[in-house]
């Protein structure tokens, strides 16, 4: 495992330069709070990461909470639809934020076939095949709804994370 602590947009270019590949990438961006950070969510930046990784590559990605900031979860899923990537949105409830969400993504959408219903390993102290399942499971107030393809040149999720995380200010 490598981990880089740098800017993500500079970074990926370097790697693409240097013919760079991965089979997992995990993102924890801060949240899409300004269009600085807005454009690590964009459709650039993932048609970038796309260059970096094996075709059967994995991506899990932090994607705010699916509850307080429904339109910007998913419009971080739909971006990354948009740029070909199959995608498999969970949610789970984190003690320190609340109900909150992530998305697994590979641009290879039938390597994420199973996911949701195979098997876990044996041994896991927090995870079962209860909570497994309703990961993936989202109730009316999270449900999927059209939100818009975050580009560069429209920054729709930013306007909807300061919309929705304002109603908590």
């Amino acid at each position: 495992m490598h981990i880089e602590n740098a800017d993500a947009f500079t970074w990926l270019e370097e790697a693409i330069g240097r013919s760079l590949r991965f089979d997992a990438v995990i993102i924890d961006f801060p949240d899409p709070s300004n269009f600085s950070i807005g454009k690590l969510y964009s459709t650039s930046f993932y048609e970038k990461l796309r260059r970096v990784l094996r075709p059967e590559a994995v991506i899990s990605i932090q994607c705010t909470s699916p509850l307080a900031a429904r339109k910007s979860f998913w419009c971080i899923e739909e971006t990354l639809r948009a740029t070909g990537y199959g995608t498999l949105p969970y949610h789970v409830y984190v003690p320190s934020f609340g109900e909150w969400g992530f998305i697994l993504a590979s641009p290879s959408p039938a390597f994420l076939s199973g996911v949701t219903t195979g098997p876990l390993p044996a041994g896991l102290r927090y995870l079962t095949d209860e909570t497994h399942r309703a990961a993936f499971q989202f109730p009316p107030d999270m449900a999927q709804l059209p939100a818009g393809v975050n580009r560069l040149n429209n920054q729709v999720l930013v306007r909807h994370f300061e919309e929705e995380w304002g109603r908590y200010e």
